[in-house]
């Protein structure tokens, strides 16, 4: 009796790709990253350590840790609000969510700052308070207002010209065609040595600043001034337009980690003011670029792993609060000063262990900033958002345009 085989199945199909993600993890891991490294930055300069030796290479290896990390968040704040720019929201909507997303951590930041400040015996100037209070404080060239009350929250004034900015750049930046993006993103980042051109040419260099050779105007003017960092800004939201046009080039997060690692140690060894951002611009718009296109592709990595997210959704909140806990922590000790910083100065294990610390209570500090404050500012003030829109494109799944980055759209370090 003849046998009967049963017919082969037929083969299975395989499964199609997910969809683009709207999500970009890795990129909110690399905010915590990037606001590590202005920590870093102000441990170098605080003088912790008595070893001479070891304070000086210290401070010289971590030399352009702060400004790579301030670079970073100005490039992102373009790609982010660019990729998740939705065409029905209006402009009052927009503003008013970005007010809410800042102000309020940044008043509660202030207050702290003032009560420290005075509790220290200290005290600051009407105008230079008023001016930070109200996030004016970077377009003045004078050291007084930029280090008033909470320092490091001279960079909000300068994404308050961005946030201001944006609807009309959008605009600008929405109608170029996707074959002269990369021209634009090109011109966009030469526009940032340029900057450091006319500082040269146009101000004086004298008197010298104690932070290198040239004066405080031009160290103001290429990297406080909120007008000469918009070039960064704008490179960012030309690096989303190329990333949602299909038009990214086969550049890997790790190769584009490695070319910022290159454009830092270039940056140790450049001339004094091209050390600010001109060295490291271009490898971080392309890491930002490469990190969100494998978001895209839902391959977040390490870095967009729970404890990195997480970690990345509290770095606006740490970024203004740990400042504050490294310059009150070493005066809170009441040792005499260092003479390389704010002081006192240990020897090298409790150093070690005073910026170990310093850093736990940052993070410990900015959970509960972001738990207290900013998380329900956002939910009670913000108002609701439009629906996403979505367009296909045709070299791209999805036209990033239109979509929405639930999380890194509202949260964006100033």
């Amino acid at each position: 009796m003849p046998t009967h085989q049963p017919a082969s199945p037929p083969a299975a199909s395989p499964p199609a790709p997910p969809p683009p993600s709207s999500r970009l993890p890795s990129l909110t891991g690399l905010r915590f990253l990037a606001a590590a490294l202005v920590f870093v930055y102000h441990s170098s300069v605080s003088g912790a350590f008595t070893d001479v030796g070891l304070q000086q290479d210290f401070a010289t290896a971590a030399g352009s840790a702060g400004f790579v990390g301030v670079s970073f968040f100005f490039v992102l704040s373009g790609f982010v609000l660019t990729w998740s720019a939705r065409p029905g929201d209006g402009v009052r909507g927009f503003w008013r969510r970005r007010l809410v997303k800042v102000y309020p951590n940044h008043l509660v930041t202030f207050l702290a700052a003032l009560a420290l400040l005075a509790w220290n015996g200290g005290s600051t100037g009407l105008r230079e308070g008023a001016a930070n209070l109200l996030l004016l404080h970077a377009w003045v060239p004078r050291y007084s207002y930029m280090s008033s009350v909470n320092a490091v929250s001279w960079s909000l004034s300068v994404e308050a010209l961005f946030y201001l900015g944006f609807p009309l750049l959008y605009r600008a930046v929405a109608a170029i065609r996707p074959r002269l993006l990369w021209w634009a993103a090109g011109a966009a980042a030469l526009a940032v040595p340029l900057v450091v051109l006319l500082a040269q040419g146009l101000l004086a260099d004298q008197p010298r600043w104690p932070w290198g050779p040239a004066s405080f105007t031009q160290i103001w003017f290429v990297y406080l001034f909120p007008l000469a960092r918009l070039p960064e800004f704008v490179l960012g939201m030309l690096l989303a337009r190329i990333v949602a046009t299909g038009r990214w080039i086969p550049l890997g997060r790790w190769p584009a980690a490695l070319l910022v690692a290159g454009g830092y140690l270039l940056s140790l060894h450049a001339p004094f003011l091209y050390r600010f951002e001109a060295c490291t611009v271009v490898p971080l718009g392309l890491l930002i670029a490469a990190a969100a296109h494998a978001d895209a592709q839902r391959r977040p990595g390490v870095l967009g792993g729970r404890v990195m997210v997480r970690l990345g959704e509290l770095s606006f909140a740490f970024y203004l609060v740990h400042g504050l806990v490294l310059e009150y922590g070493h005066r809170a000790f009441g040792r005499p000063a260092s003479p390389f910083g704010y002081g006192p100065a240990w020897r090298t294990p409790v150093a070690v262990a005073f910026l170990a610390g310093a850093l736990g209570v940052a993070v410990l500090l900015a959970w509960v900033l972001h738990t207290v404050v900013e998380r329900p500012a956002m939910r009670h003030l913000a108002g609701p958002r439009p629906p996403a829109a979505r367009s296909t494109v045709p070299s791209t799944p999805v036209d990033r345009a239109g979509g929405e980055a639930p999380e890194e759209g509202q949260r964006l370090l100033g």
